[in-house]
């Protein structure tokens, strides 16, 4: 069964000085949170931006490819911890993703958890989604 996940966003005022929210609108489980261009190509100061969106998205999205991965291989993983780096380069874009996962994974070799994680940083429908951008890849066990 296909699912659709939707959110918006209200934004005020010009790109450099304006401001927004973006609203969850699917789940809720995310309150409304504030974005500026400052935000955005500058420090957070407490406000999100696409591009740490698209690093929750891509993070959660890896581990749960990678998970699967392990599972059908027979070697379930204890725990996996993903994190994402999304580059961003006013004038330029996002000019780049880097993923870091570390796991603990029992009865795995390092050569065949590196592996894993190759096959799921690629088949990941969010790295799918984004695979004009450039997307690395550190993995290790704990």
């Amino acid at each position: 069964m296909a699912t659709t996940r939707s959110a918006h966003t209200v934004w005020e005022g010009n790109l450099l000085e304006g401001n927004g929210v973006v609203t969850f609108d699917s789940s809720g489980a995310i309150g409304e949170q504030p974005v500026t261009w400052a935000s955005r190509a500058q420090e957070a100061n407490g406000k999100t931006s696409p591009e740490e969106l698209i690093a929750a998205a891509h993070s959660s999205c890896f581990s749960m490819a990678f998970s699967n991965i392990l599972n059908k291989a027979g070697t379930p993983p204890t725990k996996l911890v993903t994190s994402a780096d999304v580059s961003f380069q006013p004038g330029e874009g996002i000019t780049g993703i880097h993923l870091t996962v570390e796991g603990t994974v029992p009865g795995i070799d390092e050569a065949a958890f590196q592996a894993a994680a190759d096959e799921a940083k690629v088949g990941c429908p969010v790295s799918q989604a984004l695979k004009a951008t450039p997307i690395t890849l550190t993995a290790k066990l704990a």
